[in-house]
This record gives structure tokens, sequence and C-alpha cells, in this order.
């Protein structure tokens, strides 16, 4: 294990999954982060402004996590790969700027190590209550990305991926990470920086009088213009045209809404990112994602040790939300048995791809600690019946 000459490190690590989540954004290219004190996310943002001056960069605490929702963005405007980390009540204070940041597609990545709720909830415990939050906490219609790691190592791999997605789209992306995830301490292999697969920020080759900011290319998503190279473009939450100009036409509207939309179609299905097994012979499939999976291949390996024909589906994409694949599936299983740490937020997803084709079974828990596998096997012998 060592740091190259950037301070960027490689090789074998035991690290916990914040610590992991933070080198993921140093390896990504992230040189700016803002962020406020939060359990059980802190620890991110504190190994970011130890290791940041080993690689050159700026690390900011800001007042609350309004004011670092908003710094980070004007950090990418002026050039950088930025992010902030949050938890339960700070996530719910930067929903008017992860708005913004789809509004104007502004490429950002925002890590919520999820705990218990509402309100101050169970700061130093797990929960998974905030995945619709993700998706529609912000008023008005527009998409994002959201990520689920279950481990220390996908906290480092989603990470860059997060970077590489909200590079790509023009979108902010969601590391929806949870408590238990953060703070267990496993193997955390980091790959030599060229090894590491970055996507890099999506410039204009277009001369400065002929460059209009939300112009979108053949993928739907705008190029974005170096600042300080005598490009000049307005940057608003309002309804704009592609001049960047506030723009209050239906028409405009319309255009605009339905774009920030559906430059995400790709991700919707095709390129999704899940971990699936004995999806081929199953009669019941298992759909969860974060800390959760884990207890749950638990309960599916004693299933299958019941004779009872039981797969996996972990959601690693979370949003947009695979339907096609679940809707698929539900053509030819009996049952979903969805486990998550809340009273049935992702469950809804399934039930609405799944259209009555199959029976939807939720495994809920209310956060604080983890399930019981045998909690997950009852529901999996349940839906076999």
């Amino acid at each position: 294990m060592h740091a190259d000459p950037k301070g960027v490190l490689t090789g074998v690590h035991f690290l916990d999954g914040d610590h992991a989540c933070c080198e993921g954004t140093l390896a990504a290219g992230a040189r700016f982060a803002a962020g406020y004190p939060i359990t059980p996310s802190t620890e991110v943002v504190e190994r970011f402004a130890s290791r940041i001056p080993t690689v050159g960069g700026i690390f900011i605490q800001m007042e609350d996590e309004l004011a670092a929702s908003i710094a980070i963005q004007g950090a990418v405007w002026a050039g950088a790969k930025a992010f902030t980390v949050t938890s339960g009540p700070g996530f719910s204070l930067m929903m008017e700027h992860i708005g913004l940041a789809a509004m104007t597609e502004t490429p950002c990545v925002f890590v919520d190590v999820q705990r218990g709720g509402p309100s101050t909830g169970l700061p130093t415990l797990p929960g998974q209550a905030d995945m619709m939050q993700a998706r529609w906490g912000s008023h008005g219609d527009y998409g994002i990305i959201a990520l689920c790691p279950n481990s220390p190592q996908e906290c480092f791999d989603l990470t860059i991926q997060a970077f590489n997605l909200s590079e790509e789209f023009r979108v902010p992306v969601m590391m929806m990470m949870d408590e238990c995830v953060g703070h267990m301490t496993e193997k955390v292999v980091i790959p030599e920086p060229d090894q590491i697969e970055i996507t890099p920020r999506r410039y204009t080759k277009l001369p400065p009088e002929e460059y209009r900011p939300f112009e979108p290319r053949e993928d739907l998503v705008p190029d974005m213009a170096r600042t300080g190279e005598g490009y000049r473009f307005h940057i608003t939450g309002l309804t704009h045209d592609e001049r960047g100009y506030p723009n209050m036409s239906v028409e405009t509207q319309d255009r605009l809404v339905r774009r920030l939309l559906a430059k995400l179609n790709p991700l919707a299905n095709g390129r999704s990112l899940c971990e699936t097994e004995n999806l081929e012979d199953a009669d019941v499939v298992v759909v969860s994602y974060g800390i959760t999976s884990r207890v749950a291949q638990r309960a599916i390996q004693l299933a299958r040790s019941r004779g009872i024909r039981a797969g996996k589906f972990r959601l690693i994409t979370a949003w947009p939300f695979p339907a096609e694949r679940i809707r698929e599936l539900a053509g030819r299983v009996k049952a979903f048995v969805v486990p998550e740490l809340n009273l049935g937020q992702m469950v809804l997803e399934v039930e609405r791809a799944a259209a009555g084709q199959a029976k939807v079974i939720p495994v809920s828990h209310a956060g604080g600690t983890v399930h019981n596998p045998d909690t997950i096997l009852n529901a999996i012998v349940e839906a076999a019946r």
C-alpha cells in the first residue's frame, strides 16, 4: 500500500465505508468539498479535510447544510469536481439545492449516509428511509441518479461511478449509503490511478460567440464551458431557454422539463446496475439494497437449503428504477419479497413495476438495527406457498 506523488492512495487497505467513500472522491478527481458535521456521515469529510492538502484542493466547513449544498455548485461552475455529505435532517435541508442542481444541470455528488428518522431520529443507528426523498424530495419534475453500496469496497467504487455519471448526464448523483455500511470496516482494494476509468467533464468545442449553455447534443445533454476562457452564460433556476435566459412560456417549460427526464432514459434499464443470482429458476425474488441486501443474502441461502427456489435482485442503481427488469421477472415468478429499513418505500416501485403479475410482500423495519434473517426467510416461505 502506498501513495503516488499526488497523494492518491493505492493498494490494499482496511477502511470503513465512510473513509472508502472519501478515497473514492479523491480517485474520481474531486478537489472541492463543502459540508457541515452530522452523524453518521462526518467521517467522509473529516478524512477529506486531512487528505486534500496532499493532492491539492479545498475543503470548507459551511455554516449549515443549505450553504454546503450551494457552495459545491459554485465550485462546479468554476471548474471543479465537487461533492457534499450529510444525513437525515441535513439531507432535508439540501432539497432546495438538489432541485437547483437538476434544473441548472450541474454535475455534483451528494453523499447521504442514512440513519433512523424522522426529524433528529436515531443519529447513530441505521435506516433506509431517505430513498423516496432522494428521488422526489425537491419540488417539480426532474431526474436524479441514486446508487446504493453495500460494502466499503462499493463505497469506493460507486463513488467514482457517481462522479462519472454526474459528468456524463450533467445531473446530481446521490450516494445512498446507510450507517452500517458507512461504519463497517472491511478490505478495500484501491487500483493504480491509470486503472481507474474517469469520465472527464465534457466541454464545448464551439467558439464563445456560438456557444449556448443549454443546447443539448444528440444524447440530450448540453456541453459545459470553461470558466475564464471568454464564454459568457447565464445560469438560473428559472425556466430557461438554450441560452440560459429566463423564458416563462409553456412551450419552453415543456421542452426543458421533458429533456431533463429523458436524458436519463439510457440508465433506466439497459445500464442500470444490479446484482442478481439464481433468477433462472426462481419462484420468489428478494429485492433489496444497501445493508439489508447483506442480511437478505443469508435468508436466501436458508431458503435454498429448504428447497425453496429463491433468487436475488440487489438494487445498486435505485434511481432511475429498473422497472422493465422487474416487470419482466414479474411475468415468470410467484412473488417478490422486499426487505427495507423503512415502512415501505422502494417496495412501492416494485409493486408498480410488477403491475399485479406477481405478489409483492414488504418486510418493513423502522430502523435502528438490521433485520433478523429469519424474518426475511419467513416472508420467502410465505411467498413460495
